[in-house]
């Protein structure tokens, strides 16, 4: 629908969007995860992830300039905001960075909420060179990203991902693939590692599955879950560290990860790219779960499969 240009208030900034990363949560949002949560008017305008060129600034903004390439996380909920859009409005002093010359739209839309994710989450795991790592649901945008940075790092990386990705995965860093679609993934792991590993990023299990994951460590190990799935107290009574994470895509944090693609040190597999007319599709497609990559939204003129 047509809305009326957004004007940046006190220590905001409007962002002509250039191209829009689509994650899960946008139409989690849409199907009530935050009811009763978060009060929100509507029409909301969907999506989280977002790049483009700073067009106005608000009272107040010194850290921006009319013409900046920028990229980050729009969504504000509460105000309806969303990164699908031609233009959006964002706080100069929240989650938005200035992006590399090297860095295209596309795939620095495709980086705030799954890459810092996955970068923040290796942070966390404190991972040593040559320990072993199962990277449970590697296959999606969080995932791929946290293979490459946990090679990086120097782990053995094992991850889950159905067969026919099992090369790209080898590709961005992965030592073994686990194909989840062939047996309970936990069995498979503990046959190829019987002495266990040291750690676990799982993007996957919900509270009460995570169990079977967290049996695969050795004393002293450490797993992360994205869903809040881990009994923290009862891991550290085995003496394991558990950790339920919530990413926070800082300035610090987006300008590294940008750093770090425009390096070609961290590559995003780029599933479509769908003019903005056609999100809704786009959106019924990715509920599927069949995608491959990160879908990216970008305005009518540039948009096309690829």
């Amino acid at each position: 629908m047509d809305l009326p240009d957004p004007v940046p208030g006190p220590g905001e900034i409007r962002v002509r969007i250039e191209a829009a990363g689509m994650n899960p949560f946008d139409w989690k949002v849409i199907d009530g995860a935050l009811q009763g949560v978060v009060d929100h008017p509507f029409p909301i305008v969907m999506g989280s992830d977002g790049a483009g060129v700073v067009e106005a600034l608000g009272a107040g903004v010194d850290d921006f300039r009319p013409g900046d390439r920028v990229y980050g996380q729009f969504m504000k909920v509460a105000l309806g905001r969303g990164s699908y859009a031609e233009q959006a409005i964002a706080p100069a002093d929240g989650k938005i960075a200035l992006m590399p010359e090297a860095l295209s739209f596309e795939v620095a839309a495709a980086l705030p909420t799954a890459s810092v994710t996955a970068y923040q989450a290796i942070e966390a795991l404190r991972l040593g060179e040559g320990d072993t790592v199962l990277i449970n649901g590697a296959s999606g945008g969080v995932g791929q990203s946290a293979v490459q940075l946990a090679a990086a790092a120097g782990a053995r990386v094992i991850a889950t991902a159905p067969g026919d990705l099992a090369d790209h995965l080898r590709a961005l860093g992965a030592n073994e693939v686990v194909d989840f679609t062939e047996g309970p993934t936990a069995g498979q792991v503990l046959a190829l590692h019987p002495d266990g590993i040291d750690a676990v990023l799982d993007l996957v299990s919900t509270a009460g599955h995570a169990g079977p994951l967290v049996d695969l460590l050795r004393p002293g190990g450490v797993a992360i879950s994205t869903n809040g799935a881990l009994d923290v107290d009862a891991m550290a009574a085995r003496e394991l560290r558990g950790v339920n994470f919530f990413s926070d895509a800082t300035p610090g944090a987006l300008a590294t990860v940008a750093g770090l693609a425009a390096e070609g040190r961290l590559r995003v597999s780029l599933d479509a790219t769908v003019p903005l007319e056609e999100a809704p599709g786009a959106v019924a497609r990715a509920r599927t779960g069949q995608a491959r990559g990160k879908t990216v939204i970008v305005p009518a003129r540039q948009g096309g499969s690829r």
